[in-house]
């Protein structure tokens, strides 16, 4: 119905994709591009906020006071909190895990304060920040510093006893700055930016109030940092660049078509790699989906969902949207950059809203955003799970390369009957690229240098079963903090790079080809704020498993 519709309105597609969508009852998953596979049947919580440490474990992070998740806590680390409106006399079990997606372990973490709908960042040292939340955790910031599932001293999460955020913060966003800092923003009622470290004062951030409406779609704010150092930040339907050091908004973006974008229609957004060729100096931005606005006043859970995109280079002189239009409609659904430079659009539902039991529909379908191939050949549709994934659902890139999805409850408290239960499954969809008839052609990183300084050349040696053809790419991806259909701090930065340079051949006694690639480091924390980030090496549209390089101020 959703495909006839669109093809109504005169919506241009490739004919293999109006073919998928039309015929959708006939197809079957093998004849569509990537995998699925679940990594975990009971993680005992469901994921709303997921991040992805540099020792590649898994941060899984709920909410507490909904009652008890189905994964104890070690004897002796109950949380005690008489105020807690389901356990105030106690609960034993946990609200966040560590995850090992290699070895599938998981170990409890003990969170204290209420994480509902909180916001989180990486600090330079690869220290997970999380900031605000609900009730007690209004106002608290708490940390992780991560680790491996084999280290003999577990990583836990620490409350800070100060400082306290200045304003409550209950549905912000973070994002990393060139010196490290960390820039909070928004939240409701909290039209107001501030930092960590406390260093400087609260700001009032007067756009976040005039983005607002009864139905309060400023939450949750799209935040990139762009390489020249400004904010680009979205709210409802409209945008500004928005400069961090002096709280000016040097300017507004034309509004967006398409209704309002954020929490509660749950679209998403991206910003595009940012890439040498043009000095770094240009950086693009996506917004994809959204709900229709009165789907949330009115709880209407069958309006169906938005199916534009908006485009827009936010380095312009006299910037503007360029709309196009995605197979599905879609809210809730994640934006994951792929080593490749392409995003995974990836889970939510084609209908209602965000919010507990506001949604219908859901889009099992990822869809491939592949930004650039010509306009209306951009979106491929993937391979759907089996598994819905609505509100306080979650994405991220692994890194070897697949994308792993947790999460999904849209109830209040933990239900594991009716429709669209409670999920604790753990799922990891591997795009066309891990595919096997791809292997011979993805690199290995065989020696990458630990830690690297702005504008440094360093290199990579890779390993590769057949000779290489032409120029192996060198990416940055950083790892973001996903909740709510968001990855905050998000970001891909091309590297410079040599030309392959022989350092064994492989011959007849299959043994693979090694070369060595110089690349050379991004100039400034404006283009790559400091701290760990997975490189990969892409051959021909192949990536890597990535490794682990710190960026150093």
């Amino acid at each position: 119905m959703a495909a006839a519709a669109s093809a109504s309105t005169g919506l241009i597609l490739p004919s293999l994709h109006v073919l998928l969508l039309l015929t959708s009852v006939s197809l079957t998953r093998a004849q569509l591009p990537g995998t699925w596979e679940v990594l975990v049947e009971d993680a005992g919580i469901a994921s709303m906020h997921t991040a992805v440490t540099r020792f590649g474990t898994v941060v899984l992070l709920d909410r507490t006071d909904i009652g008890p998740s189905r994964l104890p806590l070690p004897k002796g680390h109950c949380r005690r909190d008489p105020t807690d409106r389901a356990l105030p006399v106690g609960d034993c079990t946990a609200h966040s895990a560590l995850l090992d997606p290699a070895t599938r372990r998981l170990r409890p973490l003990s969170i204290l304060t209420d994480t509902w709908c909180s916001s989180g960042q990486f600090l330079p040292d690869g220290t997970l920040l999380q900031s605000g939340g609900d009730l007690d955790g209004f106002r608290k910031l708490r940390t992780i510093s991560p680790c491996s599932l084999d280290d003999r001293s577990p990583c836990d999460w620490l409350e800070l006893p100060s400082p306290l955020l200045a304003a409550g913060r209950w549905y912000a966003t973070n994002q990393i700055l060139p010196d490290g800092s960390v820039v909070v923003v928004g939240g409701r009622a909290a039209p107001s930016v501030e930092f960590y470290p406390p260093d400087r004062p609260l700001r009032p951030f007067p756009f976040l109030a005039a983005a607002s409406d009864p139905q309060m779609d400023n939450l949750y704010p799209f935040v990139h940092l762009l390489p020249d150092g400004h904010l680009f930040v979205f709210a409802n339907a409209r945008s500004v660049l928005y400069d961090p050091d002096s709280g000016d908004v040097l300017l507004e973006y034309p509004v967006l078509d398409g209704g309002p974008r954020n929490y509660p229609s749950a679209g998403s957004s991206a910003m595009l790699p940012l890439d040498p060729a043009d000095g770094y100096a240009r950086a693009e931005v996506v917004v994809c989906g959204g709900a229709q606005y009165g789907a949330f006043l009115h709880r209407d859970v069958d309006m169906p969902a938005g199916v534009t995109c908006g485009r827009l280079v936010a380095t312009d002189t006299d910037p503007a949207w360029a709309m196009e239009e995605m197979p599905f409609p879609r809210i809730m659904g994640d934006m994951v950059m792929l080593p490749t430079g392409e995003v995974l659009i990836i889970n939510g539902a084609q209908a209602g809203s965000q919010g507990f039991e506001l949604a219908s529909r859901p889009c099992l379908n990822p869809v491939l955003y592949r930004p650039n191939e010509p306009d209306g050949l951009r979106f491929m549709t993937l391979t759907p799970t089996e598994i819905s994934r609505m509100y306080h659902s979650t994405a991220n890139l692994l890194p070897d390369g697949r994308v792993l999805v947790a999460g999904s409850n849209p109830h209040y408290f933990y239900r594991f009957e009716g429709e669209f239960p409670t999920e604790l499954r753990v799922e990891a969809f591997s795009p066309e690229y891990l595919s096997p008839d791809k292997a011979s052609l993805r690199p290995g990183i065989e020696a990458a240098p630990d830690k690297v300084g702005y504008g440094e050349g360093f290199e990579l040696e890779i390993e590769v079963a057949l000779p290489v053809v032409g120029v192996v790419e060198a990416n940055l991806l950083s790892a973001p903090f996903a909740t709510h259909s968001f990855s905050q701090g998000q970001r891909m930065v091309r590297l410079s790079v040599s030309p392959p340079v022989d350092v064994a051949s492989g011959g007849g006694d299959g043994a693979p080809y090694r070369y060595r690639i110089v690349c050379t480091a991004p100039p400034n924390g404006r283009v790559a704020p400091p701290g760990y980030y997975m490189a990969f090496a892409v051959n021909q549209g192949v990536p890597s498993a990535a490794r682990w390089v710190q960026l150093a101020l």
